[in-house]
Order: structure tokens, then C-alpha cells, then sequence
């Protein structure tokens, strides 16, 4: 029997993760191998000999994707200059084709999507003191440690997240703060939202929420910045250019190394003015590239070539949601209806496994599964938020990847199946 050692971090995360789950169950069967991942931290893999050829389907993130060989290229080949004096060509038509498609003045390029949400708060909120109110499922909120907080001195209240992403107005409303410059109140300046939902499962949010989210926060004078790091899946599921849903907020955040495939990269979009600042607030945050071309280069293809494949992540994820339904005897829960673009959360009603030991199974391979199936599939995917599953599509998983992957979760329930009749 073989085991796996988890570090003291990777099982206070599983905990939280799982809600409920100290302890992950090593119930290992002869002959199969685990690799234990968890969201954000990588463990080794435990092998023995059969896991060394199998075909791995990693469904952990759309951040592990790679550039291919025209994306290559197009870096290799970049004409460049110090982005630090403007002066790199690539980097300002990056700049300016991201601008134009979102409808905004102006763009920035940035190392980083947690950067620059950073700096967009920065600038909304020029005061310390100041405020700013976000959903409390957020990745701004959640998963960027605290950074407004701990560098910006910018103070957060939350409201709540509903299942599709939004949250209540009325509820927003009541955390706005009134009677500014009151001693015992910070002062409201910014909403901000995310599109695509992450937690919630890359959720779109609606055209009429964020109209009247924006009426709303013009009325009080409050800015909007949008987490966008997955708008691009959010236009393609509506079926409307990104200026159409950008409309509605002041400033935008969209990555290009998720679902768009590029190495490195986020683009900040705003007014002229905003961006002027922006620039400043990148300097001083270290987010400052000189010969930053070769990567703008990848991040220009990104927005020109890779936005429309987009929808076959969705029709992945949707047909891999649907086989998971499918399985006998059913094992998985699904909700069909929230599978909007190319991240899926699930559930897992066997009773006794818990979402991080469906992850081991997942990933591992057996000498059983290499003969059901015809050769070994590891599948990898992360334990969530609140007892589910998280799998992500991207450019480097294909139609006949989702095809293994569902025969893997398959295979997967029926292993569990029998475990339950033997115990009985």
C-alpha cells in the first residue's frame, strides 16, 4: 500500500475546502496510485509503475495551459523596446487592440491578474480609509490575500454572493456608506464584480444586473471595476462582443493566460485618465517589464485568435457534465442548468468519499482500469469550495480528452459501487 504525506498547509486547505473533511481517507486499493491536488499547491505523485504511461487529462485550472507552436513563434519573433518608457512596440498594440475590443479609452498590459485588480482598486480608492464592497465568494476577495488591505490600506465589506454570481442590490445599497466625511466611517468608492463567477462555477453575470448595478452606483457615485479574468467566456456564452457587457462597468480586468492560452499576462482596461494612473501604481508595485513584447506578442494572438475557439471549452465541459449524470449507479450531482461556460462544479454522493479522495481516485490508475478501459487515464481536478469538485476546461484538452475523462469517472463510480456492496 502506498501513501501519500500531505503538508500541514495542503491539509488545513482540504479542510476548508471541503467543509467538513479533516481527514482524507486512504483507502487504497492493490495496485493503485495516487496523485493527491490541491487548489493552488501541486503534491507529488505517488506512482508505482502503471501511472508512468497513462494519459493525463489536467482539468485543474485553465492556468496550465501552454503555448503552442504558432503562439511560439509570434514570441520568438516580437519586435520589442522598454515598455518602462513606452517605447515597445508590441506592448502598445496590445494596449490598443485590448482597448478598442473592450470599448474602453485606454488599456495597460500587466504581469498579472492579482496585480492588476490591485491596481484598479488603487486608483478607485486614492485614499487610505477608503472602501470598497465585493461579493464575499470573490477571488478578490478570497484568493488575493487581503493584498487591498495589506498594501492599498483600502477596507472591504462584503456582500453576499448568490448562486449565479450577482448579489442582491438592496443588500449593496445598504453598505453604502453616507455622511462621508463622518470620523467613524470609511467612505464607499468602488463596487467590484466578477465575470466569469469562479467559486460559483463560471457563472455569467446577467446584462440587466449589471445596468442596474451601474445606475445604482451612479446614483451614489461609486466606480465599478470588474474582475474580468474570464470575460471572454462570459461574451462568447451571451453571445456578444466584451464592449457590450464592459459597458456597464468603469474599468475592466481580463486575463490572457486562462482560457485565452497565453504564458503571462493581464489587460487593464479603462479611461485615459485611470490608465495614466495605473501606469504609476504598476511602477511602484514592481509590475513594471522592460522588453515586455515577447510576451504582448502572445497575449495579441490570444485576443485575435483565441477568443472564438472558447466555445468548444463550453461543449466540453457541458457533454463531461452530462456523462457524469449518466454514470450507473449514479455517484455524481450536477446541476446542468449553472454549466455556463468551461468550469464545472460538482458533487459526489457516495457515501463516506469526500471530494479530495474522489481527486485521489481520479487521478490514480489501477490494473483494473488499464484493462476496463484499455489503458491507464489520470484526471486531474481540485476539492472545492463547500463539499464539491472542480474541473476547467481549456485549449489544451480536446473532445476525445472529455470523452476519457467522462469513461475515467465512469469507471470511477462502479469501482465505488462495488466497494459498497462488499462492505455490506
Amino acid at each position: 500500500m502506498t501513501s501519500v504525506a500531505l503538508s500541514a498547509p495542503t491539509r488545513s486547505l482540504l479542510h476548508y475546502l471541503s467543509r467538513g473533511a479533516t481527514t482524507l481517507k486512504h483507502r487504497h486499493q492493490a495496485g493503485l496510485t495516487y496523485s493527491v491536488r490541491c487548489y493552488y499547491e501541486t503534491g507529488k505523485s505517488a506512482t508505482g509503475g502503471q501511472a508512468e504511461s497513462a494519459r493525463t487529462i489536467d482539468l485543474r485550472s485553465d492556468t496550465v495551459t501552454k503555448p503552442g507552436p504558432l503562439m511560439r513563434r509570434v514570441m520568438s519573433e516580437a519586435e520589442v523596446g522598454d515598455d518602462v518608457f513606452g517605447e515597445d512596440p508590441t506592448v502598445n498594440e496590445l494596449q490598443q487592440q485590448a482597448a478598442e475590443l473592450f470599448g474602453m479609452e485606454s488599456a495597460l498590459f500587466c504581469p498579472t491578474g492579482t496585480m492588476s485588480n490591485l491596481i484598479a482598486v488603487m486608483v478607485h480608492c486614492r485614499e487610505r480609509g477608503d472602501e470598497m464592497i465585493v461579493g464575499d465568494l470573490s477571488h478578490v476577495h478570497i484568493y488575493e490575500q487581503g493584498n487591498c488591505a495589506q498594501l492599498a490600506g483600502v477596507h472591504s465589506t462584503t456582500v453576499t454572493t448568490l448562486p449565479n454570481g450577482t448579489f442582491d442590490l438592496d443588500q449593496l445599497e445598504s453598505k453604502i456608506r453616507h455622511g462621508y466625511p463622518d470620523a467613524h466611517y470609511p467612505r464607499s468608492r468602488l463596487v467590484c464584480v466578477e465575470n466569469t463567477h469562479n467559486i460559483q462555477g463560471g457563472r455569467v453575470l446577467p446584462l440587466d444586473f449589471l445596468k442596474e448595478l451601474r445606475s445604482l452606483t451612479d446614483r451614489y457615485g461609486l466606480k465599478v471595476h470588474m474582475d474580468g479574468a474570464r470575460v471572454m467566456n462570459a461574451a462568447i456564452a451571451l453571445g456578444v462582443p466584451p464592449s457590450t457587457i464592459l459597458q456597464h462597468c468603469h474599468t475592466v480586468s481580463v486575463c490572457l493566460s486562462k482560457g485565452l492560452g497565453a504564458p503571462v499576462g493581464t489587460v487593464l482596461g479603462g479611461p485615459k485618465e485611470f490608465v495614466e494612473q495605473a501606469v504609476r501604481a504598476r511602477k511602484a508595485l514592481g509590475g513594471g517589464m522592460r522588453q515586455a513584447g515577447i510576451l504582448a506578442a502572445a497575449g495579441k494572438l490570444a485576443l485575435s485568435d483565441m477568443v472564438g475557439r472558447l466555445q468548444e471549452d463550453h461543449r466540453n465541459a457541458r457533454s463531461f457534465a452530462q456523462a457524469l449524470l449518466q454514470c450507473d449507479p449514479p455517484v455524481y450531482e450536477v446541476d446542468l442548468a449553472a454549466v455556463e461556460t468551461n468550469i464545472l462544479k460538482f458533487r459526489v454522493c457516495a457515501e463516506g468519499v469526500s471530494p479530495a479522495e474522489l481527486c485521489e481516485r481520479a487521478a490514480g490508475v489501477s490494473e483494473a482500469e488499464e484493462r476496463a478501459l484499455g489503458q491507464g487515464v489520470r484526471v486531474l481536478m481540485f476539492p472545492h469550495v463547500g463539499g464539491s469538485v472542480r474541473a476547467v476546461w481549456h485549449v489544451d484538452i480536446s473532445e476525445e480528452d472529455t470523452r476519457l475523462a467522462a469513461l475515467k469517472m465512469q469507471f470511477v463510480a462502479q469501482q465505488l459501487a462495488k466497494e459498497k456492496t462488499r462492505a455490506q
